[in-house]
């Protein structure tokens, strides 16, 4: 088995708020290898926006680990210092965080934060880190990449944004490029785009890539393997034709169903799941999706779910679920 460049190991942790503590991530554990490129899907409040912060060491001043670990080539993260993450970020994990407008700043040309990303970069003149930004622009598809360095953030449009973005993220070569929602808030046409832009960044890039996103739609044109979230847990992984044609646990199944793309002929109304994500301070005693759950017994409410291995690619946490 290939050794994973980035892993999450049985990560919690939760928030401390003023109040009760909210258990933002429980028991996550997540493993990503050279070439491959995984996704993370849930609906709004699952723990995707968490799961990034600690993938990369930025998590708030109020958050606590209570158990686990986030590797990076063996090296737990969380046990660095800040010194010492600030060296593995941007050089070796990147992220195209989910906003391309506030990803740079407003009032510096684009071309300037360029070349200011690459400071850790020994041995090369400011020009020379301009050119490599102008030749990373061409390269995701940038007409005119000299013009576009001279341009403010509001200068340009959206998809622009997050192409620069992108080549923002690969202008330090990373070993992992996490690409968190990188297509909200784009038209239907600068979504193709970019996940073209994508598609092809994965048969040239040789590192692993995560795809964070609430997309089931990108999740199956880029990625190789899924991790399902819901209320701060992996509730199911497998291989994407696994996850789309014989997943296992009932949110998934709910998930897949709510996929606009999988409704035939004309509808009055967008299928959705019933109830809301569940407050997680403190979370649910039994099952955290169970109070949603068509499929729910007394035993769900009751007993927290185990997690049940179906395959060697595939395993969800159900009380449901035959291995």
């Amino acid at each position: 088995m290939t050794a994973p460049l980035l892993e999450i190991d049985r990560l919690s942790l939760r928030f401390h708020t003023g109040g009760a503590p909210v258990h933002a991530l429980r028991d996550v554990s997540l493993r990503a290898v050279p070439d491959e490129v995984i996704g993370v899907v849930g609906e709004s409040g699952s723990g995707k926006s968490t799961l990034v912060t600690a993938l990369i060491g930025l998590l708030s001043l109020n958050a606590e680990v209570t158990q686990g670990a986030v590797r990076w080539r063996g090296t737990d993260i969380l046990a660095l210092s800040e010194r010492d993450r600030r060296k593995l970020r941007g050089q070796e994990i990147s992220v195209v965080f989910q906003d391309p407008m506030s990803a740079f700043n407003p009032v510096i040309p684009i071309g300037e934060q360029m070349a200011d990303f690459q400071h850790n970069r020994a041995g090369l003149s400011r020009a020379q880190k301009k050119a490599e930004a102008v030749e990373m622009l061409a390269r995701v598809g940038i007409a005119d990449p000299a013009d576009a360095m001279r341009r403010f953030p509001h200068e340009m449009s959206g998809g622009m944004r997050q192409r620069a973005a992108i080549a923002a993220a690969l202008l330090m070569t990373p070993s992992v490029l996490i690409a968190d929602e990188p297509t909200t808030a784009l038209d239907v046409t600068m979504e193709a785009q970019i996940i073209h832009l994508l598609r092809e960044l994965r048969t040239e890039y040789h590192g692993a890539i995560i795809v964070v996103t609430h997309h089931l739609g990108v999740i199956g044109e880029l990625c190789d393997r899924v991790y399902v979230m819901y209320g701060g847990q992996i509730v199911e992984e497998g291989l994407v034709d696994e996850i789309y044609h014989a997943a296992r646990h009932p949110y998934t199944r709910a998930l897949i169903e709510c996929d606009p793309a999988h409704i035939e002929g004309q509808s009055a109304s967008l299928p959705t799941i019933p109830g809301r994500v569940p407050d997680l301070s403190p979370p649910p005693v039994g099952c955290t999706f169970a109070a949603r759950c068509a499929l729910a017994t007394d035993r769900c409410r009751r007993e927290a779910p185990p997690w049940v291995v179906v395959s060697q690619t595939q395993a969800a946490l159900c009380h449901e679920v035959i291995p």
